[in-house]
């Protein structure tokens, strides 16, 4: 017992809170191009069974690309990472809205998802170079 109490002691740091590889924009990008598939499939459909179903999904995956983003902004991307690319901040900011209420949440507009996607491909670039700064 006594060892351990003075046993010698290392430091270790990680650019992110797990071992690499857990995180990726991918994830938010598969559900967001889900977003624009549904709102797709919804154009010319009317059965109101097809369509509320339809639009629940849209809503779900809309909710998890929020939270893919989420877990990459608060996870993995440090304040390095921000001093380094400062636009970062309002990339993730307009991303999480752009997959809220305003955006594809309640949205039928295939340009809201187009520009859902647009935002996380930014986000994914500056995501593989902070990668390879590794």
């Amino acid at each position: 017992m006594l060892a351990r109490l003075f046993a010698r002691t290392i430091e270790v740091s990680a650019h992110c809170d797990l071992p690499c590889g857990i995180y990726d924009p991918a994830q938010a990008r598969i559900e967001a191009e889900s977003i624009k598939g549904i709102i797709g499939k919804l154009e010319g459909n009317d059965d109101p069974d097809f369509r509320t179903r339809a639009v629940l999904i849209k809503e779900q995956r809309s909710e998890l690309v929020k939270h893919h983003l989420w877990v990459l902004w608060t996870d993995y991307f440090k304040p390095p990472h921000f001093e380094k690319y400062p636009q970062l901040h309002t990339l993730f900011n307009e991303a999480t809205k752009l997959a809220g209420a305003a955006g594809t949440k309640d949205s039928m507009d295939p340009a809201t998802a187009e520009e859902l996607l647009a935002k996380i491909d930014e986000i994914a670039k500056i995501f593989t170079a902070t990668k390879q700064d590794s």
